[in-house]
């Protein structure tokens, strides 16, 4: 009899962590997929051998949102925030990007309407970014904002392997300035109902896995509270999510998840942060509506009251609060976690970013993809979520609901080997000095995490470690990503399993 055949890697010794349970295993990798998991005397021999005794194997993160490339050349983000997010474990990103911010050249600061075209004419400049610089493996949501955009869906979907689609509905019209915040962000033509219903209806005649997330945020109304609230002086951080309550986030899903409802189009809610909103989510699903959310770190760790919070958008929300986020994950009412990663415009150095006063602090932290696995692994500790659970809404939902499944998302025969080694016993000091992102600040500093991952292998290969006694996780990768095209009108792709079976 024959010897069988080596394989490129084994990742022996470790628990992993798979769809059907967590078990000790041992993983084979060849040619950058999964070839077998089992025991590990029943691996064929590797060429290579990466000892996990002692910790936890997990799948790469699907992080579903990130806008590098929002305030720079996209091509300058992706060099540093790619690395940024594989050393934290993710491998995959959703990058949401207008037009405008696709890597087109000249980069323009403050969009025009006449800037936004046809993403036609940004793919290609897109995808040569991704291939040329990223560490990890990048899909595209586009964000739209014209009839043109809307009625060229389909060709999109076609020719770009795009099957998501970005509704920014804090920036509908661009009329309420100062306050309309899409202009520097690259959104620079505004849009109505028109363009959200002739979305909506192209989408749901893409079938699965097409989708239309939604960032849901009546800016038309929080920028009546934006005026009292500095009228009556208000300079303090919480004024940020006095600014913009509850009921402005619930209220955007109720009147866009009804559109939906009446379309069958699938939706995707990209900041569900309250109560009031889950009440809103599922009467849509009682009513027969496709509709998933998601929530990001920062609203599971931080509350408005802190005064190293920050502000973002959608903002945070009472402290008080959090559990009802933490039961709406564990529950499935939210259904995964994503990062919204981006860096703040200009110099984005803490000092630069800081203000006590509200109004003069820059929107948005830096270090969000970088604590997305971090706070959730907390949340393992602190008894607020299962590992398996944290599994699904980092790696598996996310691969499902955006037409990744089969290829990313999951420790399985025939995916990416995309794996994370996590030491559940690891309690680490966060500090500023320990941040790959550009920025180099961190809204952890001082927090003491309980978890952290230690080895990331993007498609079988080693991308980042944290070697013992090393005061921080190292880069050792090169610029390995690639451009993921999704397939349409219920095609899967190879090897694809049935979508997410928990909503």
């Amino acid at each position: 009899m024959s010897e069988p055949r080596e394989v490129d890697l084994k990742i022996v010794g470790g628990t992993v962590v798979t769809p059907t349970g967590t078990r000790r295993a041992g993983i084979a990798i060849d040619g950058g997929t999964i070839v077998a998991i089992g025991e590990e005397t029943l691996l064929p021999p590797a060429r290579a051998t990466h000892d996990a005794t002692g910790l936890h194997v997990i799948p790469g993160l699907v992080d579903t949102e990130a806008h590098p490339g929002c305030y720079v050349p996209l091509q300058d983000d992706v060099a540093t925030e790619s690395v940024a997010a594989v050393v934290a474990g993710v491998t995959t990103w959703g990058i949401h990007a207008p037009v405008t911010r696709m890597g087109a050249k000249p980069f323009v600061e403050y969009v025009q309407k006449e800037d936004v075209v046809s993403f036609h004419d940004a793919i290609d400049a897109f995808t040569s970014v991704i291939e040329a610089d990223s560490a990890i493996d990048v899909f595209a949501t586009y964000m739209l904002e014209t009839d043109q955009q809307a009625r060229e869906i389909p060709e999109y979907a076609k020719d770009h392997g795009v099957t998501s689609y970005k509704l920014y509905l804090q920036s509908m019209s661009p009329e309420a300035e100062p306050n309309w915040p899409g202009r520097r962000a690259g959104l620079g033509a505004g849009f109505d109902d028109g363009v959200v219903y002739q979305t909506m209806e192209a989408v749901a005649a893409l079938g699965a896995p097409g989708v239309v997330a939604m960032h849901c945020e009546n800016w038309e109304i929080a920028r009546v509270f934006d005026a009292r609230l500095r009228a009556q002086g208000r300079t303090d951080w919480a004024t940020w999510s006095d600014r913009s309550p509850h009921f402005l986030e619930a209220q955007h899903v109720r009147q866009y998840g009804h559109f939906a409802e009446y379309l069958g189009c699938p939706i995707y809610i990209q900041h569900a942060t309250t109560p009031e909103t889950y009440r809103e989510i599922l009467d849509l699903r009682g009513r027969g509506a496709t509709v998933w959310a998601q929530t990001g770190p920062h609203w599971l760790h931080f509350g408005k009251e802190e005064h190293n919070a920050w502000r973002i958008n959608v903002p945070l929300r009472s402290r008080a609060n959090n559990p009802n986020i933490w039961r709406a994950l564990r529950e499935g009412v939210v259904n995964v976690v994503g990062s919204d990663h981006v860096v703040i415009w200009g110099d984005p150095s803490y000092e630069n970013s800081y203000s006590d006063n509200i109004w003069e602090l820059r929107t948005g932290f830096t270090s969000r993809v970088e604590m997305l696995l971090p706070v959730l692994l907390e949340g393992v500790h602190q008894g607020e979520l299962t590992l398996d659970r944290l599994v699904r809404v980092a790696c598996e939902n996310p691969a499902k609901i955006f037409g990744l499944w089969g290829q990313k998302g999951a420790l399985d025969v025939g995916f990416d080997a995309d794996v994370v080694l996590v030491d559940l016993d690891k309690t680490v000091a966060v500090s500023n000095d320990m941040v790959q992102t550009r920025s180099g600040w961190t809204v952890l500093d001082g927090r003491t995490i309980h978890g952290w991952n230690v080895a990331t292998y993007l498609r079988g290969k080693q991308m980042s470690r944290w070697q013992d006694g090393a005061p921080r996780p190292e880069f050792v990768g090169d610029a390995d990503g690639r451009y993921l095209r999704r397939v349409a009108a219920g095609a899967p792709q190879s090897g694809a399993k049935p979508i997410l079976e928990e909503v």
